[in-house]
């Protein structure tokens, strides 16, 4: 499947802007999941200062915004020939061995109900199994509902107001996995929706690595493994490390950001 995708992210400063950097993971890479055919990044109201690849494999462009503007957009867009090979990315490593993605993080730092809801991986006959039942009780514990958590929501705070997105049951999902020492990591991406090109933001579900097959996929909001609706863009050990943009601003004023972005075939 080949998907066409535009993904725009607009700031808008209430006074001119001193400085600003931006750490854009907006470019996705080939591999067994996907072919990237052409893929592009513009700027307005700034420029591009440096790209470099990161410890995790992600390609991260420096944007920067011109001094004294008020707006500042970045586009990425392209396409990719997309696979469905059952959300298996295999044995593919970068840099960041194993044992970095057991570690937790501020946000997915296991609590009482994170470590109960892992119970359910060693209730089944093989470790795959197990992970798609986690899937299944974190969706269940924690229905999708918009509004409920933000950006600073930990994992385990999630589970305890019992509604999330995306964003909260990816993070679940690697926070428990790695309760029972399981090497897992956040993923940021598109999904393509039946019916629906316009989103109001970009997708997010977990890896796991097992030792039989590698890197392995899981959905939690959707209740799959990734097939050749997804694009992947980038990994880390929670939301913030795979963030599509993050950064930094200097000056006074507040700021306003608006995402607009299609995904279709």
């Amino acid at each position: 499947m080949q998907l066409q995708i535009s993904h725009s992210t607009e700031y808008s400063y209430d006074t001119p802007v001193t400085y600003a950097l931006q750490k854009v993971r907006l470019r996705p890479k080939s591999s067994i999941l996907q072919e990237v055919v052409d893929w592009d990044i513009s700027i307005e109201g700034g420029k591009q200062e440096a790209g470099y690849t990161d410890h995790y494999g992600n390609h991260v462009d420096l944007v920067s915004a011109h001094i004294g503007v008020q707006q500042l957009k970045i586009t990425a867009s392209g396409r990719v020939k997309t696979h469905d090979v059952a959300g298996i990315l295999g044995r593919v490593y970068g840099r960041a061995p194993l044992w970095h993605f057991v570690q937790p993080t501020a946000l997915t730092m296991p609590g009482p109900r994170i470590k109960k809801l892992a119970e359910v991986i060693e209730q089944s006959d093989t470790k795959l199994n197990g992970l798609h039942a986690l899937s299944s009780a974190v969706l269940s514990a924690v229905p999708y509902e918009i509004g409920q958590t933000g950006a600073t929501t930990s994992a385990e705070e999630a589970v305890e107001i019992g509604k999330g997105v995306c964003q909260d049951h990816a993070g679940i999902f690697v926070a428990a996995a790695r309760a029972r020492g399981l090497p897992a990591r956040y993923v940021s991406g598109y999904l393509l929706m039946d019916g629906q090109v316009d989103q109001d933001a970009s997708h997010a579900w977990a890896e796991v690595h097992l030792d039989a097959l590698g890197w392995v996929g899981f959905d939690v909001s959707n209740g799959v493994s990734p097939d050749e609706r997804y694009v992947r863009i980038a990994i880390g050990r929670d939301a913030q490390e795979a963030a599509p943009i993050s950064g930094l601003r200097m000056g006074s004023g507040a700021e306003s950001m608006i995402v607009s972005l299609q995904v279709q075939q």
